[in-house]
């Protein structure tokens, strides 16, 4: 018995396939794919979700000081002139970071293993580089999906049967979070 659906792809192609589409899953909350693209996206999806929901609460809260650069009314950087050099004016500030423990790092990067970055683009700018901003799929699971599902052990995800493509009869359904 086989242990994955080959797909009628390359490994390489076959890895890249289900990357994408568990990001795009994790990142919406649904896509709609084949039948048996789904069954393969719901394996590793629920792996990073039970990862994420193991690892939830595994962190401290640390109080740092960091530099930040001082900004005028327009939001420039403000500087000042120091031995004829122009030089940029930083203040002291308290920040409070969440540091992750050893296990919740080593999660955090073994799903970095497996999700793409996601750049979001608004509607309104679409084609356009300004104001797209960049989703960290990863901190999403954390702070969003993994809370949503604590109380849950498994099955966290659906799979709906929509019903044959036009083109070549196969079965679509829709894969959503529950």
């Amino acid at each position: 018995m086989a242990k994955y659906r080959k797909l009628g792809r390359t490994s390489a192609q076959r890895k890249a396939l289900i990357r994408n589409q568990v990001t795009a899953l994790l990142n919406n909350g649904k896509i709609i794919t084949t039948e048996a693209k789904a069954k393969e996206i719901r394996k590793e999806a629920e792996k990073l979700i039970a990862l994420a929901v193991k690892e939830k609460d595994n962190f401290e809260e640390v109080t740092v000081t960091a530099k930040v650069a001082r900004k005028d009314e327009n939001g420039k950087r403000v500087k000042e002139v120091v031995d004829g050099k122009k030089v940029t004016v930083y203040d002291e500030v308290e920040k409070t970071i969440k540091k992750d423990m050893p296990s919740r790092l080593h999660a955090r990067r073994q799903m970095a293993k497996v999700l793409y970055s996601v750049t979001e683009v608004p509607t309104a700018a679409a084609g356009k580089k300004k104001n797209t901003k960049k989703v960290d799929v990863v901190d999403k699971l954390f702070t969003e999906i993994a809370p949503k599902y604590a109380d849950r052990n498994g099955g966290y995800t659906r799979i709906v049967k929509i019903g044959q493509r036009k083109g070549d009869a196969a079965m679509e359904v829709l894969i959503e979070l529950v």
